[in-house]
């Protein structure tokens, strides 16, 4: 068994990051291979290269207040990454990127409002 190797895209010198309203796609159980409970606050990898990319940004996903998000349901909801070398530019509205556990696919999302700071 080969381990998975990967690195994260981020500054470390405390420049402010960005926030992203975002419409979240989470993938059936079937599809992700593994059976979560509901989902509030997560910190998966954030991929905006192809699927074997191994350089991935750091974001924290927040489903909204008192809601949750289900397998195969989509929603809107926050993402705050730590700023990254090339994030501000491929970062807009429209933008859609994968959303990984390792190398494994678990949702996707799309950027609807993106804004600077917490």
């Amino acid at each position: 068994m080969t381990g998975f190797v990967f690195g994260d895209l981020m500054y470390t010198d405390g420049r402010p990051g960005l926030t992203v309203r975002a419409s979240l796609t989470l993938l059936p159980n079937l599809v992700r291979g593994r059976r979560t409970d509901n989902i509030v606050r997560w910190r998966p990898n954030h991929n905006f290269g192809q699927p074997e990319e191994r350089s991935f940004y750091v974001g924290q996903v927040e489903i909204d207040s008192g809601d949750t998000i289900e397998p195969g349901e989509t929603k809107l909801a926050l993402v705050r990454f730590i700023d990254g070398p090339g994030l501000r530019e491929i970062l807009v509205p429209g933008r859609s990127w994968r959303i990984q556990e390792g190398p494994n696919l678990v949702a996707t999302a799309t950027a609807v409002v993106v804004a600077e700071g917490p």
